[in-house]
This record gives structure tokens, C-alpha cells and sequence, in this order.
């Protein structure tokens, strides 16, 4: 059955203030299923060479494995678990061959033609669905300072701006095994909105005023004005940027002539 939305989308990258670019990202429409959609976002970390092949790799796996996935007979959460899996195995293949240290956050969200979407993350990059400006959802991170957060050390505001922020406990790469965490959005409808970001856009920004933005914006204009004010808070010290916005607009019925 078709969802009753039409989708629009938009992707942001920037290199903020960094001396090179590690963030990737990649949003991919089913080639033969409309409204099966497919949004990853990869944090790479390990310096020039090390970062930036892991990300690679998590967008090289993502797409080659949704060029086989049958959104009609394969599992949604099924598949996004695979995909990590497969993107974290390459990447740790990539740091035996090269002799390098890569890791790579991920956040992946697929979206299906019957109306629901699957999320899943590992690391610090965040996944939100919104219901006009209302968070319904949010990815929480495996990071030491959300485990202060759940521990009631620390609040969300001052977690944004805490020194130990790029402290992981999970991401992909990593000599253990990663924590991957899934996540179903039921029944979505025209109103919601799906925003996959990484840490350099969700640090400068609570999660009201990026729900209000994204509501309030189209895609292109939301991805725009997030990127412009996250690199006007950081004030000369931004991160990577990279962000991806999904809007699930209502279809307008045209009356038939006569």
C-alpha cells in the first residue's frame, strides 16, 4: 500500500573549521521500489588517511548492499544490522592492511514504502524523528558523556558542550565488537520529519530548536540554516558537518475536471 506522504529530502556536508574532511554521508533512492530510501551518515576518526577510509567504507558497504535489498522480502532492521556489521568487518580489514587505527560512527536510517522507518546507530552521529516540531525519537549515543547523562551526572545541555565529548564506548572498527542500536519508527504520516546527523551539527543545538527548524523549513533550507549557525555558535572552532533531512510532506488531492 502506498504511504500517504510524498518525501523530500535534502543532504548538508561542510568541513567546518577542520584542516580536512572525515564526515560522509549518502542518501539513496531504491532503484526499482518507490519510497524505499535509504540515509547514512559516517563520522570517520583516525586521523587524515585512517578517518576518512572508514567512513568510505560504511558508504561503499551501504550502498552495494541496498543494491540488493527487496524491501517487499528482506527485514528492515535486519538489513541495517548486516550493513554495520559488514561496514565495521571492512573497516577493521582496512586498519590490518594499512597499518592505521580507523574507526567510523554510523547512522543509518531506511526508509519503507508501507510507512514505517528503521534506525540504526553506533557512536555519537544521531538519528531524530520529529512529528512537526514534537522529538518523538532520538538515537541516544555511546559516548561516556550520555552515560553521565543516564547516570543523572550530567544534563543534555551541558553534555553539548562537556571536554570529554569525543569519548566513545562504541563505534565501527573497534577491536571488540560494536554496540549497534535499532530502532522502528511505526506509521509515519505527513508531518513527520527524519534528520540523521553527525555530532558537529547536534552539539549547537537542542533538540527543540531542531525540531522547530526542520518544521518550519524545507529540507534545503533546514540543512542550510543548520550548517550556517553551527558554524556561527562554534565561533571559529567547528567540527565536521554533515546532516541529512527527510520530510514526509501531505499529498494534495486535484479534483478531476467537471
Amino acid at each position: 500500500m502506498a504511504a500517504p506522504y510524498r518525501i523530500s529530502a535534502c543532504t548538508g556536508i561542510d568541513q567546518g573549521d577542520r584542516p580536512y574532511q572525515q564526515d560522509q554521508l549518502g542518501l539513496f533512492a531504491h532503484e526499482h521500489n518507490k519510497g524505499c530510501v535509504l540515509g547514512v551518515i559516517a563520522d570517520g576518526m583516525g586521523g587524515l588517511t585512517g578517518g576518512r577510509k572508514a567512513a568510505e567504507q560504511v558508504l561503499m558497504t551501504a550502498q552495494q548492499l541496498f543494491q540488493r535489498f527487496d524491501p517487499a522480502t528482506d527485514d528492515g532492521a535486519a538489513f541495517l544490522l548486516r550493513m554495520a556489521q559488514e561496514a565495521h568487518l571492512g573497516i577493521r580489514l582496512t586498519a590490518a592492511a594499512a597499518d592505521l587505527e580507523p574507526h567510523s560512527t554510523l547512522a543509518a536510517l531506511l526508509l519503507l514504502p508501507g510507512g514505517r522507518c528503521h534506525f540504526a546507530h553506533s557512536g555519537d552521529s544521531r538519528l531524530y524523528h520529529f512529528r512537526g516540531a514534537q522529538l518523538l525519537h532520538r538515537s541516544r549515543d555511546h559516548s561516556l558523556v550520555q552515560a553521565l547523562v543516564a547516570q543523572g551526572l550530567l544534563s543534555d545541555a551541558q553534555a553539548r558542550t562537556d571536554p570529554r565529548g569525543n569519548l566513545l564506548l562504541h563505534c565501527l572498527g573497534t577491536e571488540q565488537p560494536p554496540a549497534i542500536e535499532a530502532h522502528l519508527c511505526e506509521a509515519l504520516q505527513a508531518g513527520d520529519a527524519l534528520l540523521a546527523c553527525s555530532d558537529g551539527i547536534w552539539q549547537c543545538f537542542s533538540d527543540a530548536e531542531l525540531g522547530a527548524l526542520v518544521h518550519q523549513a524545507s529540507p534545503r533550507q533546514a540543512c542550510e540554516q543548520l550548517v550556517a549557525q553551527a558554524r556561527l555558535r562554534a565561533a571559529g572552532s567547528c567540527d565536521n558537518l554533515s546532516l541529512i533531512v527527510i520530510k514526509l510532506d501531505a499529498v494534495v488531492a486535484v479534483a478531476a475536471p467537471g
